[in-house]
């Protein structure tokens, strides 16, 4: 694929003699033409996917790229309107794509062919290590309003790579519990009582009701993916990579005992579903229908999703930990934003004042409590608004609780063909029953090429 580097755009302006003038006038006109020469001539214009227009002719309009679907994107567009009305100087555009994922295949091929949006939510290590990206540094160096020191530091220094800022934190997530009230209450459970995966699993069995040996209401729907099984390994002391960096440890008891007993949950016992497939996020809110519409007893979500859910209907919970392992260590993640690098340097620093709009304190704390994702600074806690929400609406806390005990992202050394595998395992287990033993084995025999590849380099 033929990726190129930032193009220098250079400016070419054309001398043109002019005639003497005598009256006034005549040199006002002479004064007015050569500002209108010096600021703007063919060479000053620079194209890219946002179009051309320029700051001497007006807002700098730019492109912003996000996969968000549902109450997630409305919020988007209303922040993005938001910035636009409080001032003049850049013009957002948002871009919707189908999810995360989309997002990323886009600007791959946008970067390829050199038409790039200036900002996009999404964020590549190995990418930012090509050049692809942007590094912010001499942008926040400028900027007094930035305060690093104000920000949670495990959200922005994920967005760094070899001792630079290259992603901003837009907001932060973590997979909570959300169960149906009325149904936890009528089997007599205490949600309070669900602390670890085996009184879930006890509970969803309780819960489930089938009919001619089908289920038709599950005690649990984990969410579809690796994700909520790799949370779940975390928390009886699994690791994916060794402490030296060298060997894949996939296949180790705490990931085979625990992958094991999900696919026994989803296929043998069959208390537990899995939604898979469709288009973008359509398994994901499969999933929150499930419970929504009463067949589910509740489902492992992002935190995000609180603003999907109505809270008259369901409760939130943190994840469990495993008996005698103590509480569980789910990941936390920032869900960052970057600058491709083939913008122009009047886009990048456009697409810079529009990131660091949505990561004021009003602005990550009123994201945080229409969404119930994390919020990213860590003035948003005292915002006013923030404290009185949080007071009605307890489930806001959850994610932040469980943040302070949570996991580090894994930092794929491979580019994510170690994730990659993951995937393919994870399919393996929760669609095609296959033991977890086989599919994390196959998974590690690839997974270790990758990482002993990426060690010789």
């Amino acid at each position: 694929m033929g990726f190129h580097t930032l193009v220098e755009h250079r400016r070419t302006p054309k001398r043109r003699s002019l005639l003497k003038w005598k009256s006034a006038m005549s040199l006002m006109v002479i004064a007015s033409f050569l500002m209108i020469t010096a600021c703007g001539s063919p060479g000053n214009s620079a194209t890219s996917a946002a179009g051309t227009t320029t700051a001497s002719q007006g807002p700098v309009e730019i492109e912003f790229w996000y996969g968000l679907g549902g109450k997630l994107g409305d919020n988007m567009k209303k922040t993005i309107d938001a910035f636009n009305a409080s001032q003049k100087e850049v013009v957002v555009k948002g871009i919707v794509q189908a999810d995360y994922d989309e997002t990323g295949q886009k600007l791959q091929a946008a970067i390829a062919s050199g038409q790039v949006p200036a900002a996009v939510l999404s964020s590549n290590v190995d990418w930012a290590k090509k050049g692809y990206y942007a590094p912010m540094d001499s942008f926040i160096a400028a900027d007094p309003d930035f305060k690093k020191e104000d920000f949670v530091q495990t959200f922005l220094t994920q967005g760094q790579v070899d001792g630079k800022q290259y992603f901003l934190p837009m907001y932060g997530t973590t997979q909570v519990m959300y169960y149906r009230k009325d149904t936890l209450k009528a089997n007599g459970i205490d949600p309070a009582s669900l602390t670890t995966w085996e009184a879930l699993a006890a509970a969803a069995a309780k819960m489930t009701k089938k009919e001619n040996g089908k289920t038709t209401f599950y005690g649990w729907e984990p969410m579809w993916g690796s994700d909520n099984m790799i949370d779940a390994v975390l928390g009886k002391g699994g690791s994916i990579l060794s402490p030296d960096g060298k060997t894949v440890t996939i296949d180790s008891p705490e990931w085979v005992e625990t992958w094991e007993m999900f696919r026994k949950w989803i296929h043998e016992d069959q208390i537990m579903g899995i939604h898979s497939g469709g288009q973008g996020w359509e398994y994901w809110y499969k999933t929150i229908d499930d419970v929504m519409k009463n067949k589910a007893a509740g489902y492992t979500g992002s935190s995000g999703d609180q603003g999907d859910l109505d809270f008259k209907i369901v409760g939130a919970m943190e994840q469990p930990g495993w008996e005698g392992k103590g509480e569980g260590k789910p990941v936390a993640n920032a869900i960052m934003a970057g600058i491709p690098a083939k913008a122009n340097p009047e886009q990048q620093q456009a697409a810079f004042k529009w990131l660091t709009y949505f990561s004021q304190a009003s602005n990550t704390a009123q994201w945080s409590m229409n969404t119930g994702y994390i919020a990213v600074r860590q003035s948003a806690l005292e915002d006013p608004g923030f404290k009185a929400f949080s007071k009605k609406n307890p489930q806001i806390e959850v994610p932040l609780k469980q943040a302070a005990h949570a996991s580090a992202p894994f930092q794929d050394p491979t580019g994510g063909k170690i994730t990659d595998a993951l995937k393919v395992a994870a399919d393996q287990v929760q669609i095609n029953n296959v033991p977890a033993a086989q599919a994390l084995q196959e998974a590690k025999v690839k997974a270790q090429q990758e990482l002993d590849r990426a060690n010789s380099r």
